[in-house]
């Protein structure tokens, strides 16, 4: 159906402001993808978007045809999602993103036997460390670890994940150990940071409750497994999901700090889009996410 594939091009064109990025969103070179809007503008003989020096913007014709395009595939799949629950045969794309230690090291592995149980599925599964806007990228479910923050998100909450604080023996020997949380004011703290990133203290746990303290340190990075990286070379402390220190733990590489006064554990969860009909495949991959990763936050 060229004039349907035509439509969901410039509707993820004009979402993501780029004919290259709403090209390889839907798995087509930047030629074929402008050669798709192109197709709509010869069709009904208008402009429907200008190309400024930073992005694509749709002119005043194009954003009413988007408006109405982008329900058209709403309407659209939703009717293919009615068909798939009366068949039990979920197919077409699945948008999954996820942050990039969780994603790698939980996500990823499950994607293909997911895929051999619903072989008419597609899953693509994006992966970072940053603020990801599920409803502009169109993403299906965000897995996450900490707190939504977004309401007009639904959130499945999965699995409480414990976290640790680490370092090297040899970095905690070289500054000395921490005895009380207060104390990781003196040391060099490894943080995940980003824009917008909510990173810049840590929230311990203590007989008294929640303790909150500022923390600082010499350099931070935006991705998770750069900081474990770091703390394995003794550059300082890390604050980590504990599934993903736990086997650097065993070996004796990292020690935990303060363990009598943890991090709070994030929730591992799952959010999605509120749509009036929700497609199976949606619900299926989050059935099976929690079924499996059930192990591991035990």
């Amino acid at each position: 159906m060229p004039y349907l594939e035509s439509l969901r091009v410039f509707v993820r064109v004009v979402e993501l402001g780029s004919i290259t990025a709403g090209g390889r969103d839907l798995r087509m070179s930047p030629a074929v993808a402008s050669n798709r809007i192109k197709d709509l503008e010869t069709r009904y003989g208008v402009r429907l978007l200008n190309r400024t020096t930073r992005k694509l913007v749709p002119t005043e014709v194009g954003r009413a045809f988007y408006d109405n395009a982008r329900r058209v595939i709403e309407t659209l799949d939703e009717a293919e999602a009615v068909v798939s629950g009366f068949s039990g045969m979920p197919h077409g794309a699945l948008r999954v993103t996820a942050p990039l230690g969780l994603g790698r090291r939980l996500i990823a592995p499950l994607v293909p036997k997911f895929c051999d149980e619903y072989p008419g599925v597609e899953l693509r599964l994006r992966l970072s460390d940053r603020n990801v806007d599920i409803i502009a990228d169109g993403i299906d479910l965000a897995f996450f670890l900490g707190e939504p923050q977004d309401s007009a998100l639904k959130w499945r909450r999965i699995a409480e994940c414990r976290r640790a604080l680490v370092a090297t023996p040899g970095y905690l020997e070289q500054h000395g150990r921490p005895e009380r949380p207060e104390d990781l004011t003196a040391h060099n703290c490894l943080l995940l940071r980003y824009p917008r990133s909510p990173e810049y203290y840590w929230v311990l746990q203590t007989p008294e409750g929640p303790q909150k303290l500022l923390v600082n340190g010499r350099f931070d990075a935006d991705d998770g497994d750069v900081l474990s990286g770091w703390a394995l070379e003794g550059r300082g402390i890390v604050n980590r999901p504990r599934y993903e220190v736990a086997e650097h733990l065993a070996a004796g590489r990292l020690v935990e700090v303060l363990p009598d006064h943890p991090p709070i554990p994030s929730q591992f969860g799952v959010l999605t889009p509120h749509r009036r009909l929700q497609d199976p495949k949606v619900r299926l991959f989050a059935d099976f996410i929690a079924r499996e990763v059930r192990g591991v936050f035990a």
